[in-house]
């Protein structure tokens, strides 16, 4: 327990404690903070808590603007840093607990807070996950006969997004134009994008590198994973699909990539841990692992459009996903910092779903119109593999 209050419903209790970048007006500098119940607590004002046989040497991480350079200190300061913000806040320590100046310095509500990108993002990967979903946007582009291609079933399919439109939550997206052919009986047109979905993912962070050429084995690479964050993968259809043969998506996945601005360390996520499916075909060795690592989240999705009164939940998502997306980049360089994201969560029976190598999860596809635009919601997952 926690001597700060948390509601019982709250995403944010003293197990959970994710990472961010905040800044508020009354101090405009970006720093970073952990969501705690409805408050954040900024690490740049108890840097100097932080006493342990790592992080006492590195307390200067906690003053930077993003979270690459702690990121970058590797598993042993991130299970530091954790352990002891579990002790400080927690009902049994006086420390900052009884300090009434420090707590006043130290805590922010987050209602007051303006959130940020929690890292600079280096590198992006997007992962095409869920075999229902690449079964399902197959069919779409390739029709029913060869739906799923044949190097989907031996290793995790991912293609470079790009980095510099990975933008935060609540920034908006604005419909992309480009160049689409709606009727294959007449030349490519160009104008505004008519076929609009977003996919409901979810990506990670990773933390220290590899050397250029230097592989980093699956069997570590959970101690690069950092940390988890929702993602949504928004996407422009019509010009995807007459863009990406042969060389993959371009304008139509490019223009808006949002996350959220709290990073969930894998720590927290241990607890769910199940045991990995069983892949068949069987993987080759390279991405074969008996780390369970694959985790149980249960993720929905609401809409409220305009003229309703409230929200109405239209997807729910049970995640359990394994990890050889890590894995299947260990022959190129993987600096610090890059995102790369699982695919959309799918379940069969459901119209539309999204996907990663053996991945059971739940995807709606929601149709609307507003403003003359047909809207396509494709509600997803990522969860990488490590």
């Amino acid at each position: 327990m926690s001597f700060v209050p948390v509601a019982e419903d709250s995403d944010f209790p003293i197990h959970n404690l994710p990472y961010g970048v905040f800044s508020t007006k009354g101090n405009p500098r970006p720093r970073i903070g952990v969501a705690i119940g409805d408050q954040i607590l900024d690490l740049s004002v108890i840097k100097h808590l932080f006493t342990g046989p790592v992080l006492s040497q590195h307390q200067d991480v906690f003053d930077q603007p993003t979270l690459n350079s702690f990121m970058g200190l590797g598993r042993a300061a991130w299970k530091e840093a954790r352990g002891l913000l579990q002790n400080l806040l927690s009902t049994s320590q006086a420390r900052l607990r009884d300090d009434t100046e420090l707590r006043k310095r130290a805590f922010t509500s987050q209602a007051s807070a303006t959130m940020h990108l929690p890292a600079t993002i280096g590198d992006y990967t997007d992962f095409y996950s869920s075999r229902y979903h690449a079964t399902n946007v197959g069919v779409m582009f390739r029709g029913t006969e060869n739906p799923l291609m044949p190097n989907w079933l031996h290793l995790p399919v991912g293609y470079h997004g790009r980095a510099s439109s990975i933008v935060v939550s609540g920034t908006p997206i604005r419909r992309p134009m480009g160049q689409m052919r709606p009727d294959d009986s007449k030349p490519p047109v160009y104008g505004a994008c008519k076929l609009f979905d977003f996919e409901l993912e979810m990506a990670f962070f990773v933390g220290p590198g590899n050397k250029f050429g230097e592989p980093i084995p699956i069997s570590e690479a959970h101690e690069h994973i950092f940390g988890m964050v929702l993602m949504n993968d928004w996407s422009a259809r019509d010009i995807q699909k007459w863009e990406y043969v042969p060389l993959g998506p371009f304008l139509g996945k490019s223009f808006g990539t949002t996350i959220s601005p709290w990073v969930v360390p894998m720590d927290a996520l241990m607890p769910f841990a199940v045991p990995n499916p069983e892949q068949d075909p069987k993987p080759l060795p390279y991405l074969r692992h008996d780390q369970p690592y694959t985790f149980d989240i249960n993720l929905s999705v609401t809409l409220k459009g305009e003229g309703m009164n409230q929200a109405a939940t239209i997807c729910r998502s049970n995640f359990k996903h394994p990890d050889q997306e890590m894995g299947n980049l260990q022959d190129l360089s993987c600096p610090l910092g890059p995102l790369p994201g699982t695919s959309p969560l799918s379940r069969s029976g459901v119209n539309f779903l999204l996907t990663s190598v053996t991945l059971h999860s739940f995807c709606l596809f929601f149709k609307f119109y507003k403003n003359g635009i047909i809207w396509y919601i494709l509600f997803s997952v990522w969860l990488l593999l490590f």
